[in-house]
């Protein structure tokens, strides 16, 4: 076996220091960036409360609030996406990359160059459009109200032409990366002692794709059947581990170029998606409410919540599972993220149900499954995000997920009650010496700063004293408020608090600006109405095509995050709906639900996850997570049926 000489060792070593130098200042480059995007985002936060005292108390509201908004949360996003790509925060799906990484690494090295390289791609275009956008409106091109408030375009362009640079930079890195760990397994091991053979059966899949993906760009195909191909590589390219939202954007750029044969159209799309479409107000509800949830949670307003429910249901059989759905359903008022409650309550209640005698089982599952109603009972984040791609009104939304979300409690808190007399070797035998030491002024003293919160932003929507954004800074400073009072949030929380923020942000408005570049692709395809159409000649019926939307969504939610699924069904099934004559807000209580079902079932069950990741006792078995969460999946669909049976239940208050 030949050696290589020295120099060229030395000299590799060499260039290898010299490329892992740059990366390091590469890395604390997009840290700096993103730093100053988190401190933006909270900016907003003081803007608006100011806003709105300054119009409420002084008949003489900030002028130009609208504008900065729109125009701060663009410059947010394209500062933090870089520094959100390193820390892994982009969305995919796991289950094909991860295994074929562990037994196949050189095929999965070359799966992920193709993915950098995509990314490199697409970040590189939006760069590209944005420097003729960028020329467009230097010296003084401005935005606003004239002789009222205007603010100059060119820097947001600069903003977003650096951090798309910055995103493409980053995807040559990790394409770096995998050339040098692919290069290394080759190096170090022989290819028969590598036992990949079934490796190169993964190379011929993506030789196929790449022939099927030309024999579709070269052939004679009609707009709808152009759609119905990006369908299948939807299914494709997410399965095999593609950031969620760059598949979107390729496949949409792709969509559009072979539909109308030049590739300028397609270029246009993605410029002004990028650079126009999150330049919207009405985007800041996200960050904002996403800043509430997370200091509500720093502030340990969850352990007041459970301690509470524990004191009212001490008497009731099973009553530290109901006292668990309770809390859940308060914490879900002020959070509106399932996956906080999930990380909350299992440190919280899990670990008080198994002391006393519930079976590990019962306690993980209940956790799990009473965490999603933190994605329906209102503010909820998608939710929020279904308003964005239906148009329909959040309010109205938050409105109409009030009963449905109680009736949702009730039934997991009744069922618990029940399975504690009916289902004992599931429940536990739980002993009943459990004695929380309350008095009703102690408990009132414990939820009044919940009860504050949540009448300060649903009551404020409600009640028409300002707008869902403006409601998530007033819950955001509120939450802020109660922490600092509580004495349960230092400096370094808060930094946290704030990096987490524009990483949630981040990646949730990315996914949302890729979906609208796919969506207009399908709108242009015609697919949606074809599909409406094709299902009412096949006589189908709503009641029917409304159980195969929730089988759909159920099998995607066993592999996709919840956004992601929105994200990519709702452009298609919004007109069909529509056709049927179907209430759009109706359909997004109904669908978030069925959405959420997908966070307690296998194999991806984010919820199960977060508590596994959580709990203490590293006894307890993910098996043992699913099937204690599987009944609240049945209490879910029982309650999506009875929605889809009586509509009304979702409406009863907007009429």
């Amino acid at each position: 076996m030949t050696q290589p000489d020295i120099p060229s060792v030395q000299k590799n070593d060499e260039a290898s220091g010299v490329y892992r130098s740059l990366v390091n200042l590469f890395v604390k480059l997009t840290s700096v960036f993103n730093s100053a995007g988190s401190i933006w985002i909270f900016g907003l936060m003081f803007l608006i409360c100011a806003d709105i005292i300054a119009r409420a108390g002084f008949s003489a509201p900030i002028r130009g609030v609208t504008e900065m908004v729109g125009y701060t949360l663009v410059g947010a996003v394209f500062l933090q996406l870089a520094h959100s790509l390193h820390v892994g925060r982009f969305s995919r799906a796991e289950m094909f990359i991860d295994p074929l990484a562990r037994k196949h690494p050189v095929t999965a090295a070359l799966f992920q160059m193709v993915f950098s390289a995509g990314g490199i791609f697409v970040f590189g275009l939006i760069a590209f459009g944005t420097i003729s956008k960028f020329e467009e409106a230097w010296p003084d091109l401005k935005f606003g109200v004239e002789g009222d408030f205007t603010i100059l375009v060119w820097p947001l362009r600069v903003i977003i032409l650096t951090g798309a640079i910055m995103v493409a930079v980053k995807y040559l890195s990790l394409l770096i990366d995998n050339l040098i760990d692919l290069r290394a397994h080759l190096r170090t091991r022989k290819l028969q002692e590598q036992k990949e053979p079934l490796g190169l059966y993964y190379l011929l899949i993506l030789v196929g794709l790449f022939a099927a993906g030309w024999f579709v760009a070269t052939g004679d195909f009609t707009k709808v059947q152009i759609g119905l191909f990006s369908l299948a590589g939807m299914i494709v390219v997410i399965f095999m581990g593609i950031h969620i939202g760059l598949g979107l954007i390729l496949l949409g750029f792709a969509g559009i170029w072979m539909m109308m044969g030049s590739p300028n159209i397609a270029i246009n799309t993605v410029k002004l998606a990028s650079n126009e479409f999150l330049r919207n107000f009405f985007f800041g509800v996200i960050p904002l409410f996403v800043l509430m949830g997370l200091v509500v949670n720093e502030s340990d307003v969850g352990g007041d919540t459970f301690d509470v429910a524990r004191w009212a249901l001490r008497k009731v059989k099973g009553g530290l599972g109901v006292a668990t759905v309770l809390a859940n359903a308060i914490f879900a008022a002020i959070t509106g993220s399932s996956i906080a409650s999930a990380a909350v309550f299992t440190k919280l209640a899990a670990p008080h149900m198994i002391k006393h005698g519930y079976t590990a089982k019962f306690a993980v599952g209940t956790v799990a499954g009473s965490s999603v109603l933190g994605m329906l009972i209102p503010p909820s984040l998608l939710l929020i995000i279904y308003g964005f791609v239906a148009e329909q009104s959040v309010g109205h939304l938050f409105l109409a997920a009030v009963i449905p979300g109680i009736i949702l409690a009730i039934a997991m808190g009744l069922s618990i009650i029940a399975m504690a007399h009916f289902w004992p070797s599931y429940v536990g035998r739980p002993n009943e010496s459990e004695q929380v030491d309350l008095k009703i002024g102690d408990a009132a003293r414990m939820v009044l700063p919940i009860i504050i919160l949540i009448t300060a932003v649903l009551g404020g929507i409600y009640g028409g004293l300002f707008t869902p954004v403006e409601a998530g800074a007033v819950g955001a400073a509120g939450a802020l408020i109660i922490a600092l009072v509580k004495r349960r949030l230092d400096w370094p929380k808060l930094w946290n608090v704030l990096l987490e923020t524009g990483h949630t942000t981040v990646s949730v408005l990315f996914l949302i600006l890729a979906a609208n570049i796919y969506g207009r692709m399908l709108a242009l395809s015609g697919l949606p109405q074809f599909a409406s159409e094709f299902i009412g000649g096949a006589d189908l019926g709503f009641f029917w095509f409304m159980v195969l939307y929730i089988i759909l969504v159920i099998i995607l939610g066993m592999f996709l995050d919840s956004i992601s699924i929105m994200l990519i069904i709702l452009p298609l099934v919004l007109p069909i709906v529509e056709a049927f004559g179907g209430d759009l807000i109706w359909f997004g209580i109904v669908t978030v639900i069925a959405v959420e079902m997908g966070l307690l079932t296998p194999p991806l069950g984010i919820a199960v996850y977060v508590v596994r990741s959580t709990i203490a006792d590293s006894s307890i078995t993910l098996n043992q997570i699913f099937q204690g969460a599987f009944p609240y999946v049945i209490i879910m669909l029982a309650v999506t049926i009875l929605l889809i049976a009586f509509p009304q239940l979702s409406l009863v208050l907007l009429n």
